[in-house]
């Protein structure tokens, strides 16, 4: 059966269409592959087995009834931070361990309409906290590719899941980078819509205005297709745009004449000291790929990069520790069992149930809210993101699309930054600013390094031209011919 669980969602898709292979076979190859490789990987916080199986069998009768579509009885993994109905999501937090919603978050239900089948939830760094999903309160993720090493973070179960073959796609969520830098570490594709996109009802918020929902695939196909069902205008989110979605995957057939001619612009700021040789040449091999494809490449500069992490860490944990209030143990989530008054009630239930980094994360933020340090820290922030947007107008200006690395190391060993916070942020230096300014952001696969070890490359672009990085990535991908990317957990 593991030749079901090679095929990527369009020639799986395919083949359900053309009713090759049965919506039950599929699930079930796919939950043999949990059973079998996902001890070692751990990608999953709850395995739906009998939920699947339904699932699989409702997916079938619509294909029986010629009521396909393009999702139907494919099998997906989701990130435990998209509210599923009568399923469990932990948000890999002891605050929610048996948190069960009533209600499926908007990008849940437009894949159940389209007769998704759903595995189940994969684990992260607890609320989206983190870049490696050590973080998660109740197991580390390990990396497919290297099973000593980080899969990246928050979405390190979802890009390990896609990279393993233990789902077919898998959704994620992106604040700083969240989704494109475990998709680097993973060897998949990842990508960051722009801000309101996709709708975020349903998401558990980190912090509100940087949070995205996207999709991790095995491919730009792939991606495109998960796009093309998630996007779109959603009255239950106000930060949802109503703008018109394109045919994501239709939009591809134009990519090779797209290219001719196309402006990609690289920052100067992102090719730095600190940054590894590998990647380094990695990346600029690439981009010299898609220049000899037609591009024209040229030298930009976005002068606020450097302030980018200072600016995230300050505005991202001042929005976490307002979200995260409402966990005080009395209206869901865990409660501590002995207390005497209302107040001590509060202070263990938030002591217990919040792991060390998204108590740290809570300190920071509400030290930057705090009325003497307000303006010194959260106004002077936003300020600063102010900046960091107005370089990336000017850029699109000079070019259609940004490159850049994606991380500046391959994945890194487990343990290896969890005692430096410091260095941990870091690793995000080159996806926060996509955030900051609510740009499309996507990480692809464009090398394997001399240990084996996957390495990405970004491209941005402009607000709503997410369909401009898929044509870029597809002629990439094309080019490149890194092939089927198989990680070592399923050669061993």
């Amino acid at each position: 059966m593991s030749e079901i669980t090679e095929l990527t969602v369009y020639e799986l898709s395919e083949k359900l269409k053309a009713k090759e292979v049965s919506c039950e076979d599929v699930t079930k190859a796919y939950l043999e592959q949990i059973e079998r490789i996902d001890p070692l990987v751990k990608s999953y916080l709850t395995v739906t087995k009998d939920i699947a199986i339904k699932q699989a069998k409702k997916a079938q009768e619509k294909i029986d009834s010629n009521n396909w579509q393009p999702f139907t009885g494919v099998p997906l993994g989701i990130k435990d931070v998209l509210c599923t109905k009568g399923v469990r999501t932990t948000c890999a937090s002891k605050m929610l361990e048996n948190f069960v919603p009533p209600y499926d978050a908007t990008v849940i239900e437009k894949l159940k309409e389209q007769g998704a089948v759903f595995l189940g939830k994969l684990n992260m760094d607890e609320f989206a906290m983190g870049s490696s999903t050590e973080n998660s309160a109740f197991f580390p993720t390990h990396n497919p590719w290297d099973l000593d090493r980080v899969p990246g973070g928050s979405s390190g179960g979802s890009a390990a899941a896609v990279s393993a073959r233990l789902c077919a796609a898998s959704l994620g969520s992106d604040t700083g980078g969240s989704i494109r830098q475990p998709a680097s570490h993973c060897g998949v594709v990842g990508m960051k819509p722009t801000y309101g996109r996709v709708s975020r009802f349903g998401l558990v918020a980190f912090a509100s205005s940087l949070d995205q929902v996207g999709p991790i695939c095995r491919d730009i196909k792939d991606c495109a297709m998960l796009m093309n069902v998630i996007s779109g205008h959603d009255p239950k989110d106000s930060t949802s745009v109503d703008f018109p979605v394109p045919d994501y995957l239709e939009s591809l057939k134009e990519a090779e004449t797209f290219i001719k001619g196309l402006k990609i612009g690289l920052p100067k700021e992102y090719f730095v000291s600190g940054l590894d040789k590998e990647v380094e040449e990695s990346v600029k091999a690439a981009i010299n790929k898609l220049s000899s494809l037609g591009a024209e490449i040229i030298e930009i500069s976005l002068p606020h990069t450097e302030y980018a992490i200072a600016t995230y860490y300050l505005i991202a944990p001042a929005e976490a520790c307002s979200n995260l209030s409402r966990y005080d143990g009395v209206k869901y989530g865990f409660r501590a069992k002995e207390y005497q008054n209302l107040s001590e009630m509060y202070k263990k239930t938030r002591a217990q149930g919040f792991g060390p980094e998204v108590k740290r994360r809570i300190m920071i933020g509400t030290y930057a809210l705090s009325a003497g340090y307000y303006d010194a820290y959260y106004k002077k922030a936003s300020q600063v993101r102010t900046l960091i947007i107005k370089d990336f107008k000017d850029a699109f200006n000079k070019c259609d699309v940004i490159a850049t690395p994606v991380t500046p190391t391959p994945a890194f060993k487990l343990g290896e930054k969890l005692d430096d916070p410091l260095q941990m942020y870091l690793s995000d230096i080159f996806t926060i600013s996509v955030n900051l300014a609510g740009i499309p952001g996507l990480s692809m696969p464009c090398a394997i390094s001399s240990k084996g070890l996957p390495i990405g490359i970004q491209f941005m672009s402009d607000y709503f031209k997410e369909d401009v990085l898929l044509k870029v990535g597809y002629m990439l991908e094309q080019n490149l011919a890194l092939g089927r990317k198989i990680p070592k957990v399923l050669k061993d």
